[in-house]
């Protein structure tokens, strides 16, 4: 049987209905991540000790989890022990969302405490309080060094995106696999599935390590 991409790229309109699905669900879930990783991160950071063992406990949680069974827990059985409805779109962007929420949390955590920590010991002296110092001192200068692995993260982000498809949420990997139903031609299609993974993520991997050397420098 002769390889032929072409039996794929015919159904282009499926394809880029389930690129445009895993773009979305990745800007909706790398969001939500970013911001409850910020406030978890925060977390571990405070003199409170209560607080800061919340925050790892969150962190360990989600990052120790393997995503499909939390995905699949999410959707199956929360609603089983809430005795509320959810929807597959919401379970993958809950699920997903929350797991990259202990990434970025390590991530913003980490960052925090490569600064100096004169920086913090001028602030104090000045009279600004713990929220103020990370606002106005500690992440403006963090967040430089953080680029790099958020922006990796990121990419792992997309690629987890894929996992949605167990959920029937109609992504480009659960278009694969209906093309692939009634083409019979799974190989070329994977195949093309995966060439538009490397298209996407290869300038977003080569602009991350730029970032990474610019900053090492």
């Amino acid at each position: 049987m002769k390889f032929d991409p072409s039996v794929a790229l015919e159904n282009w309109d499926l394809l880029a209905f389930g690129l445009l699905i895993t773009l979305k669900y990745t800007v909706y879930t790398c969001a939500i991540g970013l911001a409850i990783g910020l406030f978890v991160a925060l977390l571990q950071l405070t003199p409170w000790w209560l607080a800061r063992w919340a925050g790892r406990i969150w962190v360990e949680f989600f990052r120790n989890i393997p995503l499909l069974v939390l995905l699949l827990w999410i959707y199956y059985a929360l609603p089983i022990f809430l005795q509320i409805e959810i929807g597959k779109e919401t379970a993958g962007i809950v699920g997903l969302g929350f797991y990259a929420s202990a990434f970025y949390a390590e991530i913003l955590r980490a960052g925090v405490q490569s600064i100096d920590r004169g920086q913090t010991d001028a602030a104090v002296v000045l009279g600004m309080g713990y929220y103020q110092r990370m606002k106005r001192i500690i992440l403006p200068q963090a967040l430089r060094r953080m680029v790099p692995p958020l922006m990796g993260q990121t990419i792992m982000q997309l690629k987890n995106t894929t996992l949605l498809s167990v959920l029937t949420i109609p992504d480009l990997l659960y278009q694969a696999g209906y093309i692939s139903s009634f083409t019979y031609r799974p190989i070329e299609v994977y195949t093309v599935i995966g060439a538009m993974f490397i298209i996407i993520l290869f300038p977003l991997s080569a602009l991350s390590r730029r970032l990474e050397r610019k900053e090492a420098a």
